[in-house]
């Protein structure tokens, strides 16, 4: 539930001869509740092709097998990571043909793809290709020991292929809201927000099914201390939720919770409604871009939102924060 618009303490530790690995990062007792709107830009592991078109009514893609969702890593033996360095490796061929390497459901392929002049002779490809998104969601939690955050509680998908995206880098930004669309039964809304690039949070390292994770650059917020509840601890009934939905105000709206699924592979381990009058006036229930806000029961942190009902947007699903925890770990 990521609108679109654009981890580790190391830790040697030494027992007589046993040596663990280093990033080995224990999470703490007690975390910061986030609830911040947050600016997302992910930078991609090579070029993904995200559509294809003709030139003169030829189709240089479709000539060299390539398809939507491939990964493009190297022109002519180059590596490539970006859509910058294809354009010069391609600049830099001698002749029409380029030879391409590129991933498919994890397997390399090679193939060649000879360029076409369109009608101002102007050599193309037929490919429309992406190496970056951007976005908004929700800030989590912050360790206060080591640093490191999650948000979102769902990994960050590219949205023409469907296919979660495999990251070089990325940033995390402030940002504020400035309007929400609200949700309709079928319709999920979303926040309208913006972000400043210029207030740089913390890096990203990780896109996992559990959420984005990463190191946070800057100073603390001040917000309260939870204590990390184990899925044990958690129960039905009243909850509530953080989250911003103007400006940049971190406000608590109550919800509750109606059924915990203790499977703790799943983004849905709970399943809640939303029943503060005020959110349900502002936004109809959940929407896009609250993704990551922190689900808040008495004293203790549970979990985070993840998913709405689409076919009843007053509902909606998160996951445990020992799951996201546990993902930060890795």
């Amino acid at each position: 539930m990521f609108k679109k618009k654009k981890l580790a303490t190391l830790l040697l530790l030494l027992l007589t001869n046993i040596i663990l690995p280093l990033n080995v990062f224990a999470y703490s007792d007690y975390v910061i509740a986030g609830g911040q709107n947050i600016g997302i830009e992910l930078d991609s592991n090579g070029v993904i092709i995200v559509g294809t078109y003709e030139v003169n009514k030829e189709s240089p893609a479709k000539n060299a097998n390539l398809k939507t969702g491939d990964k493009i890593i190297k022109i002519n033996e180059t590596p490539v990571s970006s859509i910058k360095e294809m354009i010069n490796a391609i600049d830099d061929t001698r002749n029409d043909t380029v030879t391409i390497s590129y991933l498919r459901a994890n397997k390399e392929y090679q193939t060649e793809l000879t360029l076409i002049q369109d009608n101002d002779n102007v050599y193309k490809t037929g490919l429309y290709v992406k190496d970056s998104i951007s976005g908004v969601g929700t800030l989590t939690f912050i360790d206060p020991n080591s640093k490191i955050y999650g948000a979102l509680g769902h990994e960050i998908i590219e949205k023409t292929t469907g296919q979660k995206l495999e990251i070089k880098d990325g940033k995390i930004y402030s940002s504020t809201v400035t309007s929400i669309n609200p949700s309709i039964e079928g319709n999920p809304g979303e926040k309208n927000a913006i972000y400043n690039s210029n207030d740089i949070f913390g890096n990203i390292t990780e896109n996992s099914m559990s959420g984005i994770f990463g190191t946070y650059k800057t100073t603390i917020p001040q917000n309260k201390l939870y204590k990390v509840a184990q899925p044990s601890e958690i129960k039905p009934g009243e909850a509530s939720i953080l989250t911003v939905t103007k400006g940049e105000e971190i406000k608590e709206y109550k919800i509750n919770i109606l059924k915990i699924n203790k499977d703790t592979k799943s983004t849905k381990n709970m399943l809640f409604e939303v029943t503060d009058n005020e959110l349900l006036k502002i936004s109809g229930g959940i929407v896009q871009g609250m993704s990551g806000s922190p689900i808040i029961q008495g004293d203790n942190i549970i979990g985070a939102v993840t998913h709405v009902v689409v076919d009843d947007c007053t509902k909606g699903y998160g996951i445990f924060i020992t799951n996201m925890l546990e993902e930060a770990e890795n």
